[in-house]
Parts: structure tokens; sequence; C-alpha cells
């Protein structure tokens, strides 16, 4: 077993070095060391948002290099475990070993998903409405359930997590919300989730002792950058002020801080009331409109809107991308590449890295320009 074990990682080897010319690890040091310098520079925080973006930048690309350069540390020790064990015929190595390039495997399979995300918004930050669609207060329920198992999903990728706007449903959950997930990546990984999302369960809200079966719609769109120009008059737009709303309709705030923006021309809506500041909500429902108008924009000019947000269907039967089933048993399938787990607490505590590699590894060549 271990002959086989030193086979296997000659090839993992080969794979790593592979991976060092497909994610430009060289030339990434030297974008780090370029931004290491800009970031120390005195006159940084003059711009506040391009010092941002150069600090982000400079994380996600420290972050890449460490990740490559821990797989190929932990290879290279793997390696001489097994050349020890090999010589000493010590063969109690085994399981270690086994487990050892289990964890290995998988994180390589993590870091080969970077090599997938070439899109034009790839590395773009996500923003993700979530909604509830049939299925009354259930549905309103597995919508905040969605938005939880995405919440923890940003949390474990170190993604920092905005709530600008949400709307709760009477008796429980959420009637929808809207995220907005910042971090190199986070839209190629998220687009992904764009579809409908069924839950199987027997309801927390019905005495009768039955199943019931409850949908939300996932849609995720990418944030639009500083150097994407997107022009909007003014005059076009319709500017309301409301007091944010806590679960069951009360009001939070006795101000009215949250902001709607009504897009004459197009009647696009959008709104933000999760700070006490009117100026930042105002900022936050602008940036959502931003990238609404630039997502129809390209429909208009290319006819690839589909590619960019997944097709708008009914959030109802037959339309979902994956099923999460509580009762008579436990099963999460993704209905587009087959792949099952019986895990589901996992699931929708944000282990979901499963699914998104799937459909990566499913669509590439054929997504990999949106």
């Amino acid at each position: 077993m271990l002959k086989e074990h030193k086979t296997a990682i000659t090839s993992i080897k080969g794979k790593i070095n592979e991976l060092q010319a497909l994610l430009d690890i060289s030339g990434k040091e030297k974008t780090m060391q370029q931004l290491q310098a800009r970031s120390s520079e005195p006159s940084l925080w003059e711009n506040p948002k391009e010092a941002q973006k150069i600090l982000q930048d400079l994380k996600a690309t420290e972050n890449l290099i460490a990740q490559w350069k821990s797989i190929k540390s932990r290879a290279e020790d793997i390696s001489m475990l097994i050349d020890e064990a090999i010589g000493s015929q010590d063969e109690s190595m085994d399981a270690e070993v086994s487990k050892d390039m289990e964890k290995l495997n998988g994180d390589i399979s993590l870091l080969e998903l970077t090599t997938m995300l070439s899109g034009q918004y790839d590395k773009s930050n996500a923003i993700v409405a979530i909604n509830a669609g049939a299925g009354g207060t259930d549905a309103q329920d597995w919508a905040e359930v969605l938005l939880r198992m995405y919440s923890r999903w940003a949390d474990s990728k170190g993604y920092k997590i905005e709530i600008p706007d949400i709307s709760y449903g009477e008796e429980a959950g959420i009637k929808g919300a809207t995220v907005i997930i910042s971090g190199e990546y986070a839209y190629g990984y998220l687009k992904a989730e764009k579809g409908i999302h069924r839950l199987v369960r027997m309801s927390p809200f019905n005495a009768d002792g039955k199943r019931h079966t409850s949908f939300a719609s996932v849609e995720v769109i990418p944030e639009i950058t500083e150097d994407i120009k997107v022009e909007i008059n003014p005059n076009d737009l319709k500017v309301d002020t409301f007091r944010a709303s806590g679960p069951g309709g009360q009001n939070v705030n006795k101000v009215s801080s949250a902001i709607r923006i009504t897009h004459l021309p197009t009647g696009i809506v959008t709104q933000s009331q999760s700070d006490r500041s009117q100026h930042a909500n105002r900022e936050a429902a602008m940036k959502i409109l931003k990238a609404r108008l630039y997502e129809m924009m390209l429909e208009e000019r290319k006819d690839k809107i589909e590619e960019l947000r997944g097709q708008r269907k009914d959030i109802g039967w037959g339309n979902q991308i994956r099923s999460y089933v509580f009762a008579p048993y436990t099963l999460v399938k993704d209905h587009r590449t087959n792949v099952e787990t019986g895990s589901v607490q996992k699931v929708i505590d944000g282990d979901i890295d499963m699914f998104i590699e799937a459909f990566l590894k499913s669509s590439t060549g054929k997504t990999g320009g949106k």
C-alpha cells in the first residue's frame, strides 16, 4: 500500500507543479510585492475606495500564494514520510498517510477551482437576492435558512457580508433579502447557486403532520466596479425615505433613514435599510441599482443576460436546481450535476463547496466567458 501511495504522491506533486504555472505564482508574487509597496505609501488613504481595493487585492493575492505554498510543502512532507515508512517497512504509517493524502487532494481540488474562474466578472463581489416562493410561511422560513447558509459559507471564506435590504414575513422567516458578499471570486463561486431551491420537510408551522414542499429563488449578479461606467441621470431617479422594519413589520428605527430608489425609465427598484444613516443607505441602494442597470445593458447589447443571472423561472415545481430533503429521508441533490449528500445539516450550515465545484467543472468551457 505504501508503494501505491508513493506513486500517488508523485502524481500529486506533478499536479501541484502544473497549478504553479496555471496560477502564475511567480507573476502573482511580483504583483504582491507591488501591492505591498503601494499599501505602505503615506498617501494611501487619500482615496479610501482605491485604498480598500488595494488592500483587498493584496489580501487575496497573499492568500492564494500561501495556499499554493502550503499544498506544496505538505506534499513534500508526505513524500518524505512515505519514503521513511518504506525504508523502515513500517506499514503502521499507512492509515496516517492515507488521511493526509485525502485532505491534500481535497485542498488541491479547491485550489483548482480558481483556475476555472476566468470569466469577465468572476473576481467581482456578488450581489445575492433571495426571495421566498410557493409555500407560504414555510417558504419564507426556507428563504431565511438559505440566507443563513450563504452567510455561513461566506464567513468560512473570510468574505465580508452586508445585508442592505431584508423584508420579514408576518409570522416567520423573510419574504426576501439582498446580500452583498465581498471578496475575490465571490461572484465566480456563487454564480453556481443561481436558480430555484426546493425544500421538503415536516412543516413546523402546520400541525397536520404532513410533508411540506417549499421553494425559494436565488439570483446572483456581479457588483459593478468603479472602472465600469454606468451613466445614471439624477432626474431619472425617484428617491423615497421610510422607516426600517424588523420581524413582524415592527419599525426598528424612529427616523426615516431607509432609502428606496426607483429608476423611472426601467422601473427597477432597489432599497437599503441596514444603516441608520440615510447617506450610507443611499450609497448601498445605488450600488445595487448600478449593478442591475449594467446587467440590463448587457442584455440589450449582447443578449447574454441568461449567462449572468440564470433564466428567470417561476419559483415553484419543476424549475429547481437543487432539492433539500429532510423527510422521510435526508438528502441534498443538485439536479444539474447529480451531486448529492445525505448530510443536509452540514449543507445548510454552509458546506456547499461540493456543489459549487461540481457545477464549475461541468460548465468549464461552456460558461468560462461570462
